[in-house]
C-alpha cells in the first residue's frame, strides 16, 4: 500500500526519503534520515523500530546491506516487512518480505533504493527509477529529484487501492532553519485527494519561505522603487517593507536594511495591494 524512494544526493551531502500511500499520515511511520549517516523507509507491515535501529547500525559503520541483514535477523515478522536503506557512501539495500501483498518489489542502484507494495504493478517502481535517472542535473536539489521520482510512481498507478498521504524528508548538515539543525525539508500531506501534487505545492512554499534569494532574484530598491513599495505597504497597513515581509514569512526574501527585495515578493506585494484597492 506504499511506494517510496530512499536516496543520497550525487554530491554525497544530502540523504532523503519520498513516500506516498493509501494510508493516513504515511510520513509519521515510514521515513527517517540522519545527515552524514543515511536514510531508511520502513513499510508494508512497517516495523517503525527499524528506523532507529538501522540508523544506529549505519552510524556504527555498517553498510546499508549489513544494516538490513541485522534488522531482518532480529525480526520474526521479516516476511511481512518492506524496507529500503541508503548509507553514508550511497550504498543501497532493499527487502520485500514474501508475505507482502502484490504487487510488491524493489529496485536498487548507486545511491538509491526504490520499493513498493500493493502497487498497480512493477511499472510503478520502474517509472520511479527512470524519473530518478532523468533528473540528473547537478543543480537540481535532492528534494526535487525525490519528488520527481515519487510523482512518476504516482502517475504510473501508485498504490492500487488509491491515494491518501505523502511525505518528503531531506537532511543535510547545517541545512535546517537558520542553520540550527540538519533538516533541509520535512513536509507531510496526511490526508488529501492528490497527496503528491499537494506535496509539490508545499515544496514550492518551503523553498520560497525558507531559502534566501539568489543574486538573480534580487531587485535593488532605487529611490523610485522604494517610494512605490513604501506606498504599497502603507496602503496595506504596515510602516515599511521589512515589517510587511515579516508578516508574510518573506524574511529571507527582503534585505534587513531594505536595500533589495526579491522579484517574486515584489510581484506578490503589487498583487496584494491591487486586491485590497479593488475590494
Amino acid at each position: 500500500m506504499t511506494f517510496s524512494i530512499v536516496a543520497r544526493s550525487a554530491d554525497g551531502e544530502s540523504w532523503g526519503v519520498a513516500v506516498a500511500s493509501k494510508f493516513l499520515a504515511v510520513g509519521n511511520a515510514v521515513p527517517a534520515a540522519v545527515a552524514g549517516v543515511g536514510a531508511i523507509a520502513t513499510q508494508a507491515a512497517a516495523n517503525v523500530a527499524y528506523k532507529g535501529l538501522a540508523l544506529s547500525h549505519l552510524d556504527d559503520g555498517a553498510t546499508a546491506s549489513v544494516a538490513l541483514q541485522r534488522l531482518l535477523e532480529e525480526d520474526d515478522g521479516r516476511d511481512h516487512r518492506q524496507v529500503g536503506i541508503v548509507d553514508s557512501d550511497g550504498g543501497a539495500a532493499s527487502h520485500t518480505g514474501t508475505a507482502c501483498l502484490e504487487w510488491a518489489g524493489s529496485v536498487i542502484g548507486d545511491g538509491y533504493a526504490i520499493q513498493g507494495n500493493i502497487l498497480a504493478g512493477s511499472e510503478v517502481v520502474e517509472a520511479m527509477e527512470q524519473a530518478w535517472h532523468d533528473v540528473s542535473d547537478p543543480g537540481v536539489t535532492l528534494a526535487r529529484r525525490l519528488l520527481a521520482a515519487l510523482t512518476a510512481g504516482d502517475e504510473a498507478g501508485g498504490d492500487k487501492r488509491g491515494k491518501q498521504s505523502a511525505a518528503l524528508l531531506v537532511v543535510k548538515e547545517g541545512a535546517g532553519f537558520m542553520g540550527m539543525d540538519d533538516i533541509a525539508v520535512d513536509l507531510r500531506v496526511d490526508d488529501h485527494a492528490e497527496p503528491c501534487a499537494e506535496l509539490a505545492r508545499l515544496l514550492d512554499l518551503n523553498e520560497f519561505y525558507l531559502t534566501a534569494s539568489t543574486d538573480d532574484e534580487k531587485v535593488q530598491l532605487t529611490d523610485e522603487l522604494e517610494a512605490e513599495t513604501t506606498l504599497l505597504v502603507k496602503a496595506l497597513g504596515f510602516p515599511d517593507l521589512v515589517t510587511w515581509a515579516g508578516t508574510r514569512n518573506y524574511e529571507m526574501r527582503v534585505a534587513e536594511d531594505g536595500g533589495w527585495v526579491d522579484r517574486k515578493v515584489l510581484e506578490l506585494l503589487r498583487e496584494e495591494a491591487a486586491e485590497v484597492a479593488e475590494s
